[in-house]
């Protein structure tokens, strides 16, 4: 069973309790007549609605839980890929002797911030971001932001065949395939 089924489920079920005792409520303010049903029966009924808000509730508390425990696992790998970006970049920053400057510049330009937009947050020139610009690129052995930002992605995906990629591809077009199915 997936997620969406079970919350669709859980929906479901508490929707129908609920119109229970609402459909109950409503029918005495507004005074309408109904054909009495056997006081044992009614009980029951109220019992079955009652038990089904309350599993609703538990059932709703546990897909909430998991979907919590999911997100945070899911954020901590973030962190984790994040932390290990930031660290590629320093490492490849130490070893081309970027200054204290043309870290900043590097930073924002695989940030992907324009040269203008770099030039207004460090309170310099544009002619100066270009010159720090260029080098960067130099120093990384480069010819433009593009081509420096590749070599961090490069780097990234090394240990990523492509194989990996085609199965990921593979995988992602089943679960679509499924998803389609479901929807």
């Amino acid at each position: 069973m997936t997620n969406r089924y079970v919350l669709r489920l859980i929906f479901a079920l508490q929707f129908v309790c609920a119109l229970f005792f609402i459909s109950d409520i409503v029918i005495s303010v507004l005074g309408l007549r109904m054909r009495p049903i056997d006081w044992q029966f009614r009980e029951l009924l109220e019992i079955g609605a009652a038990v089904g808000l309350s599993l609703g509730t538990v059932l709703g508390a546990v897909a909430l839980f998991r979907s919590q425990a999911k997100t945070n696992r899911i954020e901590g790998q973030l962190r984790a890929a994040s932390g290990a970006f930031a660290e590629l970049l320093d490492e490849n920053f130490d070893q081309w002797a970027l200054t204290p400057a043309e870290r900043d510049v590097a930073w924002f330009a695989i940030k992907g911030m324009s040269t203008q937009e770099i030039a207004a947050l460090r309170s310099t020139s544009e002619g100066t971001v270009k010159a720090q610009s260029n080098a960067i690129y130099r120093k990384a052995g480069v010819s433009g932001r593009y081509q420096l930002l590749g070599l961090f992605v490069d780097e990234l995906m090394a240990d990523v065949s492509i194989v990996d990629v085609q199965n990921g591809k593979a995988a992602a077009k089943r679960q679509a395939e499924a998803l389609r199915k479901k929807a």
